[in-house]
């Protein structure tokens, strides 16, 4: 690892020297990697109780000691299981990052071909969104980027995949999106990154939702990306009538899931299949409402 501006090399001994140095209660736990991890943090398991969660990159930086301190707050009043944080690591061993522990949650990560024409799974989805968005906002966290920031970098990706995705549904979805009316109520909790990595299933049924580094307060529609990333048309359904969405949300929502699924097809589709093939269902879902 060169400096902190570059994506540093994280790898079991550096962690091992991490926690030995910090949490030395935890020195002689077992460690081992948890694959395939996600695009912000490479993730280990501590352990049978604990998670051990390094950012990648500098963007991802902020994100253990967000959840540190809404999560305990939120997660009594949620219907799924969600983290639990234990603590915060410090930079050090050439690390440049703060870092987390978290509870362990047992499960499966939640694919399209488990889920996705689940109807209680939608309903639960939606019961979870319907909570999140009801806590309390006083104190709340940060404030989530509009839609309409996404302009620039969506068109640019509608170009660059002009060969790949239709360009002029693409682009009429995005303009739909931005012309239709913005949220006009108080900003409400959204979990910011919801989408079938984040989603843990016990025995089949949905059980955890993980991953909260893009909690904040905003508009809801950007939750709704998860219709398009795990549901089939029969699971949308469902869930937007679970969720009571209007057209307008809905619409947004279609723009949140076009514009995360373009931004990530364009970074990460050529140096991984599975997400290449997760990008591909999430736009042309999106595409077809």
């Amino acid at each position: 690892m060169s400096s902190a501006d570059s994506r540093p090399s994280i790898d079991a001994a550096l962690v091992r020297r991490l926690l030995d140095a910090q949490f030395p209660q935890w020195a002689g736990l077992p460690l081992e990697r948890v694959e395939p991890g996600g695009s912000d943090h490479v993730i280990h398991r501590l352990g049978g109780e604990l998670s051990v969660r390094l950012p990648r990159h500098r963007d991802a930086v902020g994100q253990a000691a967000a959840e540190l301190r809404w999560l305990p707050r939120l997660a009594p009043l949620l219907p799924l299981a969600v983290p639990v944080p234990v603590a915060v690591g410090e930079p050090g061993a050439g690390y440049p990052w703060p870092w987390a522990v978290s509870r362990w949650i047992d499960g499966e990560t939640a694919t399209a071909e488990g889920l996705g024409d689940s109807l209680p799974a939608a309903r639960a989805l939606a019961g979870f969104l319907t909570s999140l968005a009801a806590c309390p906002a006083d104190g709340g966290g940060k404030v989530r980027t509009p839609l309409a920031e996404r302009d620039a970098e969506t068109r640019a990706a509608i170009t660059a995949l002009a060969g790949v995705f239709d360009a002029g549904a693409m682009t009429a979805v995005w303009d739909a999106a931005l012309a239709a009316p913005a949220w006009g109520r108080a900003p409400v909790w959204c979990h910011g990154d919801l989408h079938t990595g984040n989603l843990l299933t016990t025995g089949g049924r949905l059980s955890a939702v993980i991953d909260f580094g893009e909690l904040g307060l905003g508009d809801p529609a950007c939750d709704l990306t998860i219709a398009f990333t795990l549901m089939s048309v029969r699971g949308r359904a469902a869930f937007r009538a679970a969720l009571g969405v209007d057209e307008d949300t809905w619409t947004r929502g279609r723009g949140w899931a076009l514009a995360t699924g373009l931004n990530a097809h364009v970074s990460y589709a050529a140096a991984s299949p599975r997400i290449a093939a997760q990008t591909t269902r999430q736009i042309t879902a999106a595409l077809a409402g």
